[in-house]
């Protein structure tokens, strides 16, 4: 992998985490947080942002643990979809072609698209 793309890669890994922690921190606030008069919590508001993050956080990690579990069944369900697309209708998909073959250098435009 080249340095910009590693360097884009991060910054989107970067982004997400903040979204996330961006989201997560307003949820909690709103729910817990009820009165802006103090500038220092209640030991009741910072229980409940306690519990409000820790549950917001295992749900994350559930759901993530999910989505790295589905993934690569959906990226060969795909692999298959497009491979079934590639061939003309009522034949059977043909393997993929040697590389470096005229054919290979006609398919890479439409693979990134």
């Amino acid at each position: 992998m080249d340095p910009a793309a590693e360097h884009r890669q991060q910054l989107r890994s970067l982004r997400d985490f903040l979204l996330v922690y961006n989201r997560m921190t307003e949820l909690c606030f709103r729910h817990c947080v009820c009165n802006l008069n103090y500038r220092l919590l209640t030991g009741r508001e910072e229980s409940c942002l306690d519990s409000c993050a820790a549950r917001l956080v295992r749900a994350n990690h559930r759901l993530m643990g999910a989505y790295v579990g589905l993934v690569p069944a959906m990226l060969q369900r795909r692999a298959a979809e497009y491979g079934a697309a590639a061939g003309p209708p009522g034949l059977p998909a043909s393997p993929d072609p040697a590389p470096g073959s005229a054919e290979s250098s006609l398919d890479a435009p439409a693979a990134g698209t």
